[in-house]
This record gives C-alpha cells, structure tokens and sequence, in this order.
C-alpha cells in the first residue's frame, strides 16, 4: 500500500520524478540531527528550464507554476534522502523562495505561495511552514524561482 504522500501526489495528479542531480559542486540534501536541509531547487520540468523574469517576462500565476515544480523537486529530494521512507518525515519546518524579478515587482510572496499550497496539499497539516519570499535580481541559468527547504524528521 502506498504512503499517504504517495496516494496524495496521486490524488493530485502528480508524480514525483528522480531527484535532479546538483548543477555545481554542493550535495542536494544534508541531515543534520533531526533535519533535513535541502538545497536549493530550481524551476523546472521534464520539459527543461522555467526562465523568465517576473514583472517582465512572465505572470504571477506562471511564477506560482514554477515555484510549484519547485515544490515537487524539493519532495524528490527529500523522498531520496530518506531513502524512500516517508514515515520519516515528520513536517516542513521552513521554505526560502527566491524570484527572479524586475525591481519594481512586488507579488514575490504570491509566486512562493505556489510552492507553500503544493507542500500544504500534499503533507496536510505537516506542510505548513516558516517562509521568506525574497526577489532576486537574476538567478542561475535565467531561472524563474529557487526554492530551499527544511524538514523535520523521526
């Protein structure tokens, strides 16, 4: 029978693809004591790279989008350094959203919240979380959204 996560991501209509591999010289996940910290997660799909400017190129509805694929990585992540047990996971503790934006665009914490309503839809209760929405200038490769995450485990 699969876990909870697993049959709610299936409720959902979604699935959690391989953790993507880092682009530089870092790990993708750290435990450390009772956490997990996760690296930080870049806009994409199986399609390739979410890039674009927010407030320029692209909507906050379309930012939301790519802070939810976001969303997903950072759930492969954590499902890999758990080796797949999810009974592990205990909660979310903190999300750090970045968004690659025009200095005059303000909505960075409606573009995060695709991220944060993702984690709260999948893990309930668990997923909700400490949070900073933060605009950035430019981010790697041109990306829309990075996002970072702690999670507590067993």
């Amino acid at each position: 029978m699969p876990h909870a996560i697993e049959a709610r991501l299936a409720e959902l209509g979604l699935e959690l693809k391989s953790a993507p591999a880092p682009a530089a010289n870092y790990v993708p996940w750290v435990i450390s004591g009772n956490q997990i910290f996760v690296s930080g997660q870049i806009s994409q799909t199986e399609a390739g790279l979410i890039t674009g400017k927010l407030g320029a190129d692209l909507s906050t509805e379309q930012g939301a989008q790519a802070a939810r694929a976001c969303a997903l990585s950072l759930l492969a992540q954590a499902k890999s350094a758990l080796g797949g047990d999810w009974s592990r996971l205990r909660r979310l503790v903190k999300l750090t959203g970045f968004v690659n934006c025009t200095a005059d665009f303000t909505d960075q914490p409606k573009v995060i919240n695709g991220a944060s309503d993702l984690m709260v839809a999948v893990l309930g209760e668990a997923g909700r979380h400490a949070r900073a929405a933060v605009g950035a200038p430019s981010l790697p490769m041109g990306v829309a959204v990075e996002i970072e995450a702690i999670f507590e485990i067993a």
